[in-house]
């Protein structure tokens, strides 16, 4: 069932031209039982988590928990998971925050290899965990191409690490996330209040200021991706 190259760009030919929820429907009949879903609860994670469980009300949903995240974020996964009765399955890094900042100090201040090993800690090995514990041959993510310049070029249907990354939403524009949320009666994070266009770990988030992008809120404008959604492969770190 995995897409080769050629497969995948007929495939990506076809479902650009599909709404949404047409592209969840497809990946639920390809991949059935090895399809997951992963959220962060984020800002607008209730688009995706809506979207999708209302044709796969039992996907495994993943959420990684770095141990760093907003109060607010922790009360709005709860509420969601209530909410849309989520089969939530939520996975942590293999070290605690207090080992790692006495083991390495504040790896998020220490530039860019400090915050690569960060993520990997963090975020890409406790995903990649999941994926595996799961049987995950697919994965529906919420990304888009208006978010950043780094996702402006991906496509519908990518190869991640030798699964099939699937962004059903990838052509929404923020108006659309924002009428799908209206229109469903559904929250944004209660951080987006408080002028959060972006929400991570609490060390490494920022709201959005006059003259500033979008994602500069994010680890200070070093990096906008955390690893998680990066095509290029995994960064070998030993913990």
């Amino acid at each position: 069932m995995f897409a080769q190259t050629e497969e995948l760009t007929d495939l990506n030919r076809e479902l650009e031209s599909r709404g949404a929820a047409e592209r969840v429907q497809w990946a639920f009949r390809r991949y059935g039982s090895r399809l997951v879903l992963s959220t962060s609860f984020g800002i607008q994670s209730a688009v995706m988590l809506h979207l999708v469980t209302r044709i796969i009300p039992d996907i495994p949903v993943i959420f990684v928990d770095t141990g760093y995240l907003f109060p607010e974020t922790y009360r709005f996964a709860e509420s969601l998971r209530e909410r849309l009765n989520l089969n939530l399955k939520k996975y942590h890094p293999l070290q605690s925050a207090a080992e790692q900042e006495a083991l390495y100090g504040r790896l998020w201040e220490q530039g860019v290899d400090g915050l690569e090993r960060y993520n990997f800690i963090n975020k890409v090995e406790p995903m990649n965990r999941a994926l595996t514990e799961l049987g995950a041959e697919a994965w529906l993510a919420g990304l888009r191409r208006s978010q950043s310049s780094t996702r402006a070029h991906l496509k519908v249907l990518q190869v991640q690490n030798k699964l099939q990354k699937i962004h059903p939403i990838i052509d929404w524009s923020d108006r659309d996330t924002y009428q799908y949320l209206k229109k469903n009666g559904l929250p944004q994070h209660p951080l987006w209040e408080k002028s959060y266009v972006s929400v991570g770990d609490w060390h490494s988030s920022a709201p959005l200021t006059a003259g500033s992008k979008p994602e500069e809120t994010r680890f200070s404008g070093i990096k906008r991706e955390c690893g998680l959604h990066e095509l290029s492969g995994q960064i070998d770190f030993q913990i």
